[in-house]
């Protein structure tokens, strides 16, 4: 990166441990604000889910207009990313915090007013563009604020935490809220949140800034940009479509077109917006490689699950909650102890360990049959989703470890996307699959087989990868 000096302006006790590792009062509330604010973002990627049917007939959205509900959201919070992670290096994470926070806010109130589909997509087309703001500037606040070792493990621990409780409540939440007050409801908790996050932020966060402030790579933006959301546009029209559709093949073209031309001009540039001194560092490429299947692979886990519990089993809407509901208690008791096994056993090592656990026990999913098995997939699910909160709080510390505080967000913003397009590709990739065989429930073990045999390959990849070099 052309940066050659960095300051950071935050309040002297922001991060101050007490003693040891512990955390100062202070530390506890900053640590609470950033992570109120990216659980708010994890909570808006399925919050609405269940609510999308009776959101359809009251606003007059057509089943395929449904999709745009998801994709309004999805396009510009995973492909902006990269683009905002760089704005905030340069020109302050605090500053485009706060303004994420309000856009969304706004965003939310929007959507939660709509009167028809052009104001309702609007809002979440603006409510993705706020979370592509707040999610990197978040994580890069929270990784400068919090300095390297045992302070940082705790931070990011809660962190990963309550990004993947977020999702599971998320979906419980939106089905009490929409049969209780209706889908408005769960727009309007967005905006409330967002307005008690931003009111306590300006107090609490110190700014950084950099000294220096070097031109932006236009064209590293724009094909980055373009790419993302290109890619990210046709996988999720896959996941409703499938693979079949024109629009779907050329979007894939054209997204894997404007990777290349975005690699060829980082190297070309005098301060590129991904350094490829960066992605040369082994802990950021196998490191996000981590990241990416581990997102990807038990987003499919759930969808497929969710088919089997309620298709196969017939297990009631609300049964099939509790099961989730288990899957998030597992999660938060994974996200408590993480820090220490980091801790002792290291990041790389965590990392590695938890995607050989979460293969595994996708694999002990086989298992389960067609007629019972409800109780056997709750244990596995669960246990596995204890491995893959333990693969999320690794592989941000091994992306982001030995990273200079004016490349935070940078590393922030590729953990981030890798994390945004990981939750996008894993179901449209395996769960078609799910769909194109005799049974669902052949499909749905197809999927599981698959999905168990590429996260312990990445298991594998990402130890040679890691593994020091005499």
């Amino acid at each position: 990166m052309a940066i050659d000096t960095h300051t950071t302006t935050h309040s002297p006790d922001t991060a101050a441990p007490e003693g040891g590792d512990r955390l100062s009062g202070r530390a506890r509330l900053v640590l609470f604000v950033l992570c109120a604010a990216q659980f708010m973002v994890a909570l808006d990627f399925s919050v609405l889910n269940v609510a999308l049917p009776v959101l359809g007939k009251d606003l007059g959205l057509s089943r395929s207009g449904l999709q745009w509900a998801v994709t309004a959201f999805a396009l510009p919070s995973g492909g902006f990313l990269l683009l905002f992670g760089r704005i905030a290096d340069l020109y302050g994470r605090k500053k485009l915090f706060l303004t994420g926070l309000a856009l969304f806010g706004a965003a939310s109130v929007l959507a939660t007013l709509a009167w028809d589909p052009a104001s309702f997509l609007t809002g979440r087309a603006l409510q993705g563009m706020g979370a592509a703001v707040i999610v990197p500037t978040g994580m890069s606040l929270l990784t400068t604020t919090f300095p390297e070792g045992p302070l940082r493990d705790r931070a990011l621990g809660i962190s990963g935490t309550l990004l993947s409780l977020g999702y599971t409540v998320g979906m419980l939440l939106g089905g009490v809220l929409t049969d209780t007050l209706g889908w408005r409801s769960t727009m309007g908790l967005l905006a409330v949140a967002s307005v008690v996050v931003l009111a306590f932020a300006p107090g609490l966060l110190g700014e950084s800034r950099t000294t220096e402030r070097p031109r932006l790579d236009v064209p590293g933006a724009i094909t980055v940009t373009g790419s993302l959301l290109a890619l990210i546009y046709a996988l999720s029209t896959a996941a409703q479509r499938g693979f079949g559709g024109a629009d779907v093949w050329g979007t894939l073209v054209v997204g894997l077109v404007l990777l290349v031309a975005f690699a060829v001009a980082e190297t070309r540039s005098p301060a590129p917006l991904v350094s490829p001194a960066m992605l040369k560092r082994r802990t950021v490429a196998w490191g996000n490689l981590g990241g990416l299947v581990t997102f990807s692979m038990m987003s499919t886990v759930v969808f497929v699950l969710t088919l089997y519990l309620q298709e196969t089993l017939e297990l009631s809407a609300f049964r099939t909650g509790l099961v989730f509901g288990i899957q998030g208690i597992a999660s938060v008791l994974a996200g408590s102890y993480a820090p220490r096994v980091i801790g002792r056993f290291g990041a790389r090592r965590t990392l590695i360990g938890s995607l050989l656990g979460q293969g595994v026990l996708t694999a002990a999913l086989l298992v389960v049959g067609s007629e019972s098995g409800a109780l056997l997939a709750t244990v596995a699910v669960s246990l596995a989703s204890m491995c893959h909160l333990g693969a999320i709080i690794s592989y941000g510390l091994v992306v982001t470890s030995g990273v200079p505080d004016e490349e935070q967000g940078l590393a922030t913003g590729l953990v981030t996307t890798t994390q945004q397009v990981g939750l996008t590709i894993g179901i449209p990739l395996l769960g078609v699959l799910a769909t194109t065989q005799a049974s669902l429930f052949g499909g749905v073990r197809t999927v599981l087989a698959a999905d168990a045999a590429i996260v312990l390959a990445a298991a594998l990849l990402v130890y040679l990868g890691l593994r020091r070099r005499r």
